[in-house]
């Protein structure tokens, strides 16, 4: 009997346990009937009194100016009877153009990088192509509505502040994985090489525009901006394409490509500079503001190496260095110094991503603290932001302008001008700096690349008046001809040293 009694209280115990607990769920009922009746009645009640009280005699301005933007809200809502309506007055607000902007990009610059990285050339190349293919040339063309849509004119400069502050990311990126510290030994070979890649394809442009100027010129443009211009386009490198196809070859952390970065922010930083003496001639300002500009240039350098870098060193410690997740405050730290070397660098005039660049180059490297920081900036920016600002460069390009057989002459012309100077001036000088013809032709490739940074420089020109629609067409072509060279160029001379090794071990 005793044995049957613990049985049957187990049966009872598993009846029971099956059986919902009615009388909590009654409590939990009532509850919540008391809360949203009485939450509810006291509401009620409120408005109800509320809608009893004055209205007041006087409105605060701020308050006027409120009620004005809800007015005006209320007059486009009842402007749009119809769900239909409704929805395209939604999609027309700057949000969703920012939206649709952002999956328009992206979904086509990842489907035309996929297809270049499939034909062998890089995917930056291809999401610069993007950029083109968007535009007014193809997009615009073939669906005109649908481009002025997607890309009304009013909703670009969201899409520009984004594309800016994606490139200035991407390079503070940069300037974090450039290890100095391996070159330094060296560095006055880079400072010649750098600056020779520069001048030579600059006196390249300025012999080129004696001949262009009287057919090519706009009317009333005197010719000393007009050919400083013109040695700019062919003497600029696109420090981030340039990177961006290091990266993409795995060529980014060997010595070819640690020079070549070097060489390009030397010999970018240069351009800018002499960017900045253009933009003072042609809005007839006073010279000697653009030769304070660079010698500010010169002196933010020297303090960002010799005060900012070991003072982050200080403040950040060797404890913050070395912890695995950077906290809120260092990475508040961190983002700071990138915005204010930013913006430092753009009021002196020489471009906010160099001052983003310069901040990448000051942060400390002891705990793998710069590795930490990549990882969360590097990704994003590359993928997210800095197709952007290939499509925003894109949408400012026209290409169909050139119409006669003679301006696809002076084009080619262009583009022979280009390469020989650009890379066949940096070749020649890196190969009397010592280095082997390989390094220097590929180097000479690598400082060839144009890219939109190009761009950018051609839509100064063009924005200042200095530049007509035909010459500024040309030389865009030409910074895509010369960019999309980068990659077979560099197969072409790799593929020939090789060779020479293979028979030199065969004739050994």
């Amino acid at each position: 009997m005793r044995t049957s009694e613990p049985k049957g209280a187990e049966i009872g115990t598993m009846r029971n346990s099956s059986n919902p607990d009615f009388s909590g769920l009654r409590e939990t009922v009532w509850l919540y009937a008391i809360v949203v009746g009485v939450v509810g009645a006291g509401i009620f009640f409120s408005l109800y009194a509320g809608a009893r009280l004055p209205p007041p005699a006087t409105v605060s301005p701020h308050i006027a100016l409120a009620q004005e933007g809800v007015h005006h809200a209320d007059s486009i809502r009842s402007s749009s009877p119809t769900v239909v309506a409704g929805l395209v007055h939604n999609a027309s607000t700057g949000l969703s153009h920012l939206i649709l902007q952002l999956i328009v990009i992206l979904t086509v610059s990842s489907a035309v990088g996929w297809v270049f990285t499939c034909v062998g050339q890089p995917a930056v190349v291809g999401e610069m192509m993007a950029g083109i293919l968007l535009g007014p040339s193809l997009f615009g063309v073939l669906a005109h509505s649908a481009f002025l849509f997607v890309f009304a004119p009013a909703s670009l400069d969201a899409l520009r502040l984004f594309s800016q502050i994606g490139v200035c990311i991407f390079m503070f990126a940069i300037g974090m994985e450039l290890d100095l510290s391996q070159l330094r030994h060296s560095a006055h070979r880079f400072l010649v090489i750098g600056h020779s890649s520069i001048l030579i394809p600059y006196l390249f442009g300025v012999v080129l525009a004696l001949f262009l100027y009287k057919n090519y010129a706009p009317a009333g443009t005197s010719f000393m901006p007009f050919a400083m211009v013109m040695g700019i386009s062919m003497s600029i490198t696109a420090f981030p394409v340039l990177v961006r196809i290091l990266q993409d070859r795995k060529l980014f952390h060997s010595k070819p490509g640690q020079i070549a970065t070097l060489c390009a922010a030397i010999a970018d930083v240069t351009a800018w500079c002499v960017l900045a003496f253009v933009v003072a001639i042609a809005g007839a300002a006073n010279v000697k503001t653009a030769v304070f500009s660079l010698i500010l240039v010169g002196v933010y350098v020297v303090a960002i190496m010799f005060i900012v870098k070991p003072l982050l060193r200080r403040l950040l410690g060797q404890s913050l260095l070395q912890e695995s997740e950077p906290t809120k405050g260092v990475l508040a730290l961190v983002f700071g110094t990138v915005l204010l070397s930013a913006l430092s660098t753009e009021i002196i005039g020489i471009h906010a991503l160099f001052g983003a660049f310069l901040a990448g180059i000051a942060m400390p490297a002891g705990g793998g603290f710069r590795k930490k920081l990549v990882l969360r900036v590097e990704h994003f920016s590359s993928v997210l932001l800095l197709p952007l600002f290939f499509a925003f460069i894109g949408l400012r390009t026209q290409i169909g302008l050139l119409n006669s057989w003679w301006d696809w002459l002076i084009w080619l012309v262009i583009i022979a001008v280009a390469t020989v100077g650009k890379l066949g001036g940096t070749s020649l000088v890196s190969r009397l700096m010592n280095m082997s013809w390989r390094e220097s032709l590929e180097l000479g490739a690598l400082m060839n690349t144009r890219g939109l940074m190009e761009l950018i420089v051609l839509n100064i020109g063009y924005d200042l008046g200095i530049l007509s629609l035909p010459i500024f067409t040309m030389l865009v072509l030409m910074a895509i001809v010369t960019t999309v060279m980068t990659g077979p160029l560099l197969n072409l001379f790799r593929d020939r040293s090789l060779l020479r090794t293979r028979s030199s071990v065969r004739a050994s």
